[in-house]
């Protein structure tokens, strides 16, 4: 990689972002007197709060596609210290929870990219991961749905394993990009049921949704990238 890759990206900014999921917005309006979006508001989202390092996009959708699709797992030190760097210094947590990938995308990409960097984040806690989430059900690609269509193609996707003592617990739930939050939500709601107290999500990028894309045709490689990010 040349000098200018390697420069560290931006961080995320935002005018106007829900105090929760800190999913950004053009303007004030969707946003009650607390600051809180509507689905945050109506408790859709699965989780408590959301914390990013930055928009995927750039520089930093480079690096994570290096890492993950392009299997150079030397790029998990540069993504961990951006994910040490959105996490804020006051939040405590009794347990590090990665994203789990179904086993058969699992195979297929020979690890799980999100397990890496929450081991890295447990690390820097003093904790362990605490592998307790399995995927279920292996679901079709979220690439053209709507957020009510993605939020469908993950319901009951995820569950916890038997053996699990969550009750009271804070979880730290990891992922490598958010775009909806349908995919967190998932995993918070299984999580939620089990027993957990709070859930928090942390990633390293997520989506902007504030502009619409330009509408180009995917290939069938583009799609499959875009399938996994919840």
């Amino acid at each position: 990689m040349c000098p200018a890759c390697l420069e560290p990206p931006e961080p995320f900014q935002a005018e106007y972002y829900c105090v929760a999921c800190r999913t950004p917005f053009r303007n004030a309006f969707p946003l009650d007197a607390e600051g809180r979006c509507p689905l945050c508001r109506h408790g859709l989202r699965g989780f408590d709060a959301a914390y990013s390092f930055g928009s995927y996009e750039g520089r930093l959708r480079e690096w994570i596609h290096l890492f993950k699709y392009g299997r150079i797992k030397t790029m998990r030190r540069p993504l961990g210290d951006l994910l040490a760097r959105a996490l804020p210094r006051d939040e405590r947590f009794d347990l590090v929870v990665p994203v789990p990938l179904h086993w058969r995308r699992r195979w297929k990409r020979g690890f799980n990219q999100t397990e890496l960097l929450a081991s890295d984040v447990a690390k820097r806690l003093g904790m362990t991961v605490a592998r307790v989430l399995r995927r279920v059900r292996h679901t079709a690609t979220q690439t053209g749905l709507s957020n009510t269509g993605r939020r469908h193609n993950v319901a009951a996707a995820f569950r916890v394993s038997r053996w699990s003592r969550l009750a009271g617990k804070s979880i730290l739930l990891i992922d490598d990009v958010m775009t909806t939050g349908a995919t967190a939500a998932a995993c918070g709601t299984a999580l939620r049921r089990a027993g957990a107290a709070r859930v928090v999500l942390l990633t390293v990028a997520r989506a902007d949704r504030r502009f619409e894309p330009a509408t180009v045709p995917l290939t069938e490689s583009q799609e499959e990238k875009l399938g996994d990010v919840g």
